[in-house]
């Protein structure tokens, strides 16, 4: 499940080359931040060998979730 399509946004190098930002973005999603919260670029959970243990969906429905039962 890919995240929404990133607006494009362009830009201009120094050097005059274009970079896509948004297409960038969506060829990383999946590669393992850097850091010790044990995600990958898009927020999902990550357990032993990469795998995908929770995806950010299902943390934001959570925290939804508790945060309307707290009211």
């Amino acid at each position: 499940m890919a995240m929404k399509e990133q607006p494009k946004t362009i830009y201009r190098t120094m050097q005059g080359k274009e970079i896509d930002m948004g297409k960038l973005i969506n060829q990383n999603e999946t590669t393992i931040a850097v850091g010790n919260m044990r995600v990958n670029a898009r927020g999902d959970k990550i357990g032993p060998g990469g795998q995908i243990v929770q995806t950010r969906e299902d943390m934001l429905a959570e925290k939804a979730k508790a945060d309307k039962d707290f009211e």
